[in-house]
């Protein structure tokens, strides 16, 4: 193999490295949520803070660019 395609392979161990830390992450608050009340846990946590601030009408409702 080339120093390109190593570069690469590393690159994607890098990346499935992270891709797995967040799952792990993303796991692991949805159960906390769940525990603390939210039955759906991330998706009811989202669902709610929607409501809360499609009440107030000084916050922009503009969903922001993810990165």
């Amino acid at each position: 193999m080339d120093n390109t395609q190593n570069q690469l392979l590393s690159k994607i161990a890098a990346l499935e490295t992270k891709n797995d830390l967040l799952e792990a992450e993303l796991t692991y608050l949805n159960e906390m949520l769940v525990r603390c009340g939210f039955p759906e846990g991330i998706k009811t946590l989202k669902e709610t803070v929607e409501e809360l601030l499609a009440e107030d009408p000084s916050v922009s409702h503009e969903r922001p660019e993810l990165i």
